[in-house]
């Protein structure tokens, strides 16, 4: 069985947590190299698709992992509340539905195979007046009915005995689904399951240009595709050539896509920062997560109240438009609205405690989109282009990017190779 700690790559430890180093690019590859699969993005799923491919696509076949960065998973991957999502909000005919429920399954599943840290929580969703709870209950019968996903009501005595300092003044429904892992942890997972497979990683290798090749006769791509890459440490370029391209490049997917892709088809990426804020274990002993009833037309779930492996309590995120991918600084200036929204679910919370913690940033194509379907709802886009021949281009890929990164993972092998 494959153990974590026996993986090749290098542990660093700083910032959000676990980190891992490897070669870059240049120093891994000879300019000419070509490989069968060239994954683009080394989060969590371009892990998965990486590993994906390189353990089920057959002998002959060769993926290389292109990541901008010097380590994987130090976006969005590695900002967020590694939280297993039930697959509950989105809807039925949604790509977020059908990829996050068998993905869920598919997450524990690793999780327990090899001892990836995890821990089902459950979750509660709390409504305070009859609006929410209305809410709660279309959600209820969502469940039920449309999607075959577990939940039920939690009475007030089970609720006061089991969460005493949580307050849901109309009703609490559970979803004994959810979880939490240790994102670090299923990240260097595929990344031992990538290596071990045969797999090259390339790290501090940011793509400039890339190009379908193929005559005038022909769909673009049909010839493979040529990519330029730059080691972001010696500035060093080189170009390498690839029978497919997989564009999970997250924060980056956008403008990947409108690398190929004529002007007029150019897309543009919003940026929905998420502030986290940290809170003491000792001061509140929480077992479940708690999130607020929905509200229509949020880019976020709410500011809830999730753990971390050690019982840690974080709140968060908030949902704060901005311009940049690069501000990932956590805005004190949100503290105040915060302790507002967390106060209504927890009362006693001591806010001279809170902390702050990270910030994250969720990849959107659409400015205050829905996080629910409904209105402004945009889904996951997971697809072969239209006029292309080799390429599959995932963009919106956000919550519950993670839960669904192992069904993702296998959708994408499926569109390559029905």
């Amino acid at each position: 069985m494959l153990q974590l700690r026996t993986l090749r790559p290098k542990i660093l430890v700083g910032g959000l947590g676990t980190r891992f180093c490897s070669r870059s690019y240049s120093s891994l590859l000879p300019q000419t190299a070509d490989f069968t699969h060239a994954v683009i993005g080394g989060g969590v799923v371009g892990l998965a698709i990486a590993q994906e491919f390189a353990r089920r696509t057959g002998p002959g076949a060769s993926t290389v992992l292109l990541e901008r960065h010097s380590a994987v998973g130090t976006e969005t991957s590695s900002r967020n509340s590694e939280v297993i999502h039930a697959g509950i909000y989105y809807g039925a005919d949604s790509l977020k539905t059908a990829l996050c429920i068998p993905g869920r399954e598919m997450l524990y599943a690793l999780c327990e195979k090899y001892a990836i840290p995890h821990r089902r929580t459950g979750k509660w969703i709390v409504a305070q007046n009859d609006v929410q709870l209305d809410a709660l209950q279309r959600i209820h019968d969502f469940c039920i009915n449309e999607i075959n996903v577990p939940v039920r009501w939690v009475g007030r005595e089970e609720a006061a005995r089991r969460e005493p300092a949580v307050r849901a003044k109309k009703g609490v429904l559970e979803s004994p689904t959810t979880g939490i892992i240790d994102s670090h942890a299923l990240m260097l997972c595929l990344l031992g399951l990538f290596e071990e497979a045969g797999g090259t990683l390339a790290l501090s290798s940011a793509v400039e240009a890339i190009t379908p090749l193929g005559g005038p006769r022909v769909l673009s791509g049909a010839a493979g595709w040529e990519l330029r890459v730059r080691d972001t440490e010696s500035g060093q370029t080189s170009t390498i050539t690839a029978k497919t391209i997989i564009n999970s490049a997250g924060l980056g997917a956008v403008d990947v896509h409108n690398m190929i892709v004529p002007e007029a088809q150019h897309k543009k990426m919003y940026y929905a920062k998420g502030n986290y804020f940290s809170y003491p274990v000792s001061t509140h002993k929480i077992n479940t997560l708690i999130y607020p009833a929905p509200e229509p037309g949020h880019g976020g779930l709410g500011t809830h109240l999730t753990l971390d492996m050690a019982g840690r309590i974080k709140f968060g995120p908030d949902v704060e438009w901005i311009d940049s991918a690069d501000d990932l600084a956590v805005n004190t200036t949100r503290l105040p609205q915060t302790i507002e929204e967390v106060k209504k679910y927890l009362p006693g919370l001591d806010e001279t405690q809170l902390q702050p913690d990270y910030a994250g940033i969720r990849p959107k194509l659409g400015k205050q989109a829905a996080v629910a379907h409904g209105k402004g709802f945009v889904d996951f886009v997971i697809r072969m282009e239209k006029g292309y021949e080799g390429w599959v281009n995932l963009l919106n890929i956000e919550s519950p990017g993670l839960t669904s990164s192992l069904a993702i993972a296998e959708k994408v092998r499926r569109l390559l190779y029905p």
